[in-house]
């Protein structure tokens, strides 16, 4: 892949990270405060937008996870999954980022999908921020923060 295609990549990753988190929040918040109000066509539409950039995210995601530096080429010069296992860098890019952010948008999905069942408007509320919030939870563990040794150095954005 050339390299201008993929920082260009890189960077709509790393703000598209903000993105999500920023409509993940409001979408937790608005799960929070809704307490019986009914569960409305603008939820759904929040709920919408907020999976579609999650699911951008983890397309562009994979794309720099195979032909990035990060990835499927650190695990390759490991030599193999095994020895890509016991260092700590190669397995938080090789498998643990990928793997919390699928099971993380596995959770919006669903969570997404808990306004359309045939359930009071309290409950497809309560459901969607329980999974919402647990999402959050992976989604912040799985990304390489500038605070933490995995991602030191990568700045904020």
């Amino acid at each position: 892949m050339d390299t201008s295609l993929y920082n260009i990549l890189l960077h709509v990753h790393s703000i598209g990270r903000w993105v999500v988190l920023l409509l993940l929040l409001f979408a937790i918040i608005n799960s929070l405060i809704a307490g019986n109000r009914p569960y409305i066509r603008t939820d759904n539409r929040l709920g919408l937008l907020l999976t579609i950039s999650a699911d951008l995210m983890l397309v562009i995601g994979i794309v720099l996870w195979y032909f990035g530096a990060h990835g499927y080429k650190m695990i390759e010069s490991a030599g193999g999954m095994s020895n890509a296992m016991k260092d700590p860098l190669t397995r938080f890019y090789g498998v643990e980022h990928l793997v919390g952010m699928l099971i993380a948008i596995i959770l919006l999905h669903i969570g997404k999908a808990q306004g359309k069942k045939r359930i009071s408007d309290k409950a497809k509320h309560r459901r969607t921020l329980i999974f919402y919030f647990l999402a959050l939870l992976i989604i912040l563990a799985s990304i390489p923060w500038p605070f933490r040794e995995i991602g030191a150095g990568r700045g904020w954005y």
